[in-house]
């Protein structure tokens, strides 16, 4: 299992956490916040970048990382799963067919589709270190009929994908690390579908693969021994994401279970909305929630965590915490969300250390 991923704009140590900086940021921190706090790379999405600022404003301003100010690599997402939300939610707004995605945004004047051709393009053209397949989303519970189109679906547009990225390397005649590309395994929970997905997906061959659809139960609890035997189907020589995980205790249980990366809103979503993570005792990935809203930290002189190095905790008390939070200064989301991710740092570091150094490095090579 690969301990390391050497890309286009750097190297990141395995396992890593990325921040979704969906929209291209990570709301409230720049690009210094994320190096100090020890994030490594970041996760952008093609569903909302190409609507704004667009393609044409990227491309212009010379990719991503020009234009964001983040020098590391970036995971760009596909945007199949958020184009499948929106037209599960409103079906009016979207359709799925053999071709690709067509979607028309909330107060867009325009539709938008995306083929799978169109996502990789995108992606590559953006500057995009590791590029995700187009695939289509499911919910575990959908029904086998779903799972199945789901899957062929899948499959087809992953053999697209494939090819558009082979033909953007030709015409670009690629020199050093190449960007890799993902394929994601779908079929909800029947793992029969997961295998025949599995085995499609190693035959046409990616630098890596993608743990599909939602990965919590109807109760919010991991599904741990199906997420398990999806990474049985997959050589353990192939990093694997586990897509939409970012609770600690469960990124920690993926890591054993052999995934190496893994992306998700909430750490940095939950540090705006007052609920700060502190390290708890036990194995690593233990946590407890800090509410900083609370009146019990009104004069509280400590941080937030005795243990923790980040900007935050060396200089800031829970009273101050408090008191920006309460008054909704625009200072407190910054401080908290520097928090969240040094801690979510931390425990990537101790993950990699449980780890050891005796697994091989992948590359993108040209």
């Amino acid at each position: 299992m690969p301990t390391t991923l050497t890309l286009p704009h750097g190297r990141i140590a395995l396992p890593t956490f990325l921040p979704d900086a969906t929209r291209g940021t990570v709301r409230g921190v720049d690009a210094d916040d994320l190096a100090e706090a020890g994030i490594e790379a970041l996760v952008m999405n093609v569903f909302h970048l190409m609507q704004r600022p667009g393609t044409s404003t990227i491309k212009a301003l010379g990719g991503l990382h020009r234009l964001f100010g983040w020098q590391g690599p970036i995971l760009t997402d596909s945007g199949g799963f958020q184009i499948f939300s929106l037209i599960a939610d409103q079906p009016h707004q979207g359709s799925i067919t053999d071709r690709g995605l067509l979607f028309r945004p909330e107060g867009s004047n325009r539709p938008f589709r995306l083929t799978p051709e169109k996502s990789v393009q995108l992606q590559l053209r953006y500057g995009a270190d590791i590029v995700v397949c187009l695939d289509v989303c499911t919910h575990v519970d959908d029904p086998p009929a779903a799972q199945e189109l789901a899957v062929r679906r899948t499959i087809d547009w992953a053999k697209r994908c494939k090819r558009a990225y082979q033909q953007h390397l030709e015409q670009q005649r690629w020199e050093g690390p190449r960007p890799l590309l993902l394929g994601v395994v779908q079929g909800g929970g029947i793992l029969q579908l997961r295998r025949r997905c599995a085995d499609a997906l190693l035959e046409i061959g990616f630098d890596g693969y993608g743990l599909g659809g939602w990965p919590l139960d109807a109760q919010g609890n991991l599904l741990e021994a199906l997420i398990g035997q999806i990474r049985e189907l997959i050589p353990c020589q192939y990093p694997m994401h586990a897509l939409g995980v970012g609770r600690p205790d469960y990124v920690a249980a993926c890591t054993r279970l052999g995934y190496n990366l893994f992306d998700s809103a909430l750490p940095t979503r939950d540090a705006r909305r007052g609920r700060l993570l502190t390290m708890a005792e036990g194995a690593t990935g233990s946590y407890a929630y800090l509410y900083i809203q609370d009146d019990v930290y009104i004069k509280d002189p400590r941080p937030i965590d005795e243990g923790c190095d980040c900007l935050t905790c060396r200089r800031y008390s829970r009273a101050l915490l408090h008191h920006l939070h309460q008054t909704r200064n625009p200072l407190y989301p910054r401080l908290a969300t520097i928090h969240n991710l040094r801690h979510m740092a931390r425990t990537m570091a101790r993950l990699q250390q449980e780890l050891g150094d005796d697994s091989p490095t992948l590359a993108g090579a040209p």
